[in-house]
């Protein structure tokens, strides 16, 4: 039996879509309400009906990076449903390709502002809200990338990378009352992956040992599982959900 979140609210950051939506319908599917955030109001209030409506999840839009739309969101989520047990930082970014050297400053430091500036800012948010007293969850949605060298997109790498080390701190910081913890996916198909993979996904999934590319449920079931009580005693941990491809070096 899967553990129920009957009872609880959770904030999902990047939900219209892709991993973000597959753990927002995972939490909805286990009794929890849910607000999702993303950027674009249609597809995010779609996103919403498809999970139930009101009854089960709202819909803020916004730039996950944005102080407003985090205040307005907390505030929205404490007014419908009044609490706010659990937070997913999915919210990412890749907007270049190429080295590291080669990244525009401008676009560097937007990246680190959503990948990991942005979860700092939600949690504390979050935690002043509701987690501070009454205690929480909170899990960082990484990557490989920030485990290993990553060519290509290694300002993304740095960036989830910073994000692993910034799970770990609030860890410290936020015990015994709040866990915090992270996932690093591989490539799961998605839209935001879908360079990575598109037209060669047979080639790409040979490098797997489990023979596919991930799924959101995949990371769902993942993020789900350390948001839950069976999770009491892990805190500070980045979960790889990579189908094994790390173990032998490929993409």
């Amino acid at each position: 039996m899967a553990v129920s979140f009957e009872g609880k609210v959770a904030v999902v950051t990047g939900a219209s879509r892709g991993i973000g939506f597959g753990i927002a319908r995972e939490l909805v599917r286990r009794g929890a309400k849910v607000c999702l955030t993303a950027r674009t109001a249609e597809t995010l209030e779609q996103a919403a009906k498809e999970l139930g409506g009101p009854e089960h999840a709202i819909a803020v839009a916004g730039k996950s990076d944005d102080a407003a739309h985090q205040e307005e969101t907390v505030a929205r989520v404490m007014d419908a449903y009044g609490r706010l047990d659990l937070l997913v930082n999915n919210t990412g970014i890749n907007p270049v390709y190429g080295p590291v050297l080669d990244t525009d400053p401008a676009a560097a430091a937007k990246i680190l502002a959503v990948n990991v500036l942005a979860p700092l800012a939600w949690t504390r948010r979050a935690h002043a809200a509701w987690m501070a007293e009454h205690g929480g969850a909170v899990v960082n949605v990484a990557s490989i990338a920030g485990i290993r060298a990553s060519n290509g997109i290694g300002m993304y790498g740095v960036s989830k990378a910073a994000l692993i080390r910034l799970t770990t701190e609030l860890a410290s910081e936020l015990g015994p009352g709040v866990r915090v913890n992270a996932v690093a996916p591989a490539v799961v198909k998605t839209k935001f992956a879908e360079a990575l993979y598109e037209g060669r996904e047979e080639k790409v999934a040979r490098a797997y040992p489990l023979g596919r590319l991930g799924l959101p449920e995949d990371v769902a079931g993942a993020v789900a599982f350390l948001l839950s009580e069976d999770a009491a005693w892990i805190t500070g941990q980045t979960l790889v959900v990579d189908g094994g491809v790390t173990l032998g070096g490929g993409l």
